[in-house]
């Protein structure tokens, strides 16, 4: 009973935590990774053994894949980023018919995921607050731009000036012109949330993001709030969504008013925060999907729990290119 990690790159904490998880109830189980790179993969030399594969779009990556996981006895696959998700949903059938079992969401809520108009018509459907979305030739500062298909923050702007509107804003056809919301009045959280494979929630941990680095949370705090009760009232079952999913909300300082902005159907970097804080996701998935183990609603995970990012290093000996 292995599990395999895909696009591991930096994600040194969730194998590390997949590893613990593993070996206390499969004490023979290994966690495995696959990269681009290996060698150049942090999580790739901390898991138990690596795979080099190529890039997602390459048309062997499926191919390649299956046979690493038939040669390793391989289980579980945990994937990673975004690019991967609607392509290991599509063939996700492929990998059950060899006992793999992809803990990957429904194609169509992935689609819903990856095209942030849908997922504001998804928010509304569940009488959730967004923000509004602006004609580029109708709209009001300050403006947020950001693209309907991205992810990382890539290619997002603040607008405050009509001075700061370049020709590559109304020209891009990817970018969105939405509502602002002030940070000076909302607090941003990032919220894990686990689905079992009945597709009902069983825990939400928000975070609150205190500062970020290229996308992903470099200073967070847990945060026993509002939204735990929110989102349970909301999201309390989606369809074709399993395992954890990583929401961002906007909640206002003063009142109770929130807004959904956007969803990503996979572990986020913040992830190891919620998992110190006792939200044992790892666990539970191996449980459900190796053991078939009913998941128990939770909510007794540590609140105010400060989560401060450092670098640190992973040293690799003799390395030759």
């Amino acid at each position: 009973m292995n599990i395999l990690i895909t696009s591991a790159g930096r994600r040194v904490s969730l194998v590390r935590a997949f590893q613990a998880e593993l070996k206390a109830l499969v004490p023979e189980g290994k966690v495995m990774t696959t990269d681009f790179n290996i060698r150049l993969s942090s999580a790739c030399h901390v898991s138990d053994k690596a795979f080099q594969l190529p890039l997602v779009c390459d048309k062997n990556y499926f191919k390649l894949l299956l046979d690493v996981c038939l040669d390793n006895n391989i289980k579980l696959i945990i994937p990673t980023i975004d690019t991967e998700l609607l392509l290991l949903a599509k063939n996700k059938d492929l990998f059950l018919k060899n006992g793999i079992t992809a803990i990957v969401s429904s194609q169509e809520f992935i689609g819903i995921c990856r095209d942030k108009r849908q997922m504001s018509t998804f928010f509304l459907v569940n009488d959730i607050n967004v923000a509004k979305e602006y004609s580029k030739y109708d709209y009001e500062l300050p403006l947020f731009i950001k693209p309907f298909n991205g992810s990382r923050s890539v290619d997002t702007f603040i607008i405050n000036k009509h001075e700061d509107l370049t020709e590559y804003h109304f020209k891009n056809k990817n970018l969105m012109f939405l509502e602002y919301l002030d940070h000076s009045f909302y607090e941003e959280f990032t919220c894990d949330l686990y689905y079992d494979k009945f597709n009902n929630l069983k825990s939400v941990v928000p975070r609150q993001r205190i500062e970020v680095r290229d996308g992903e949370v470099n200073k967070g705090i847990t945060k026993k709030n509002m939204l735990v009760d929110y989102i349970g009232e909301h999201l309390k079952h989606i369809d074709g969504a399993i395992g954890c999913l990583t929401a961002q909300f906007f909640k206002h300082i003063t009142d109770d008013c929130i807004y959904g902005i956007e969803i990503n159907a996979r572990f986020g970097g913040g992830f190891p925060l919620s998992y110190a804080a006792g939200a044992n996701y790892p666990k539970w998935i191996i449980q459900e999907y190796l053991f078939d183990e009913e998941i128990n609603s939770y909510n007794d995970w540590e609140a105010d729990l400060l989560m401060l990012r450092y670098d640190d290093e992973v040293l690799v000996h003799d390395y030759k290119e």
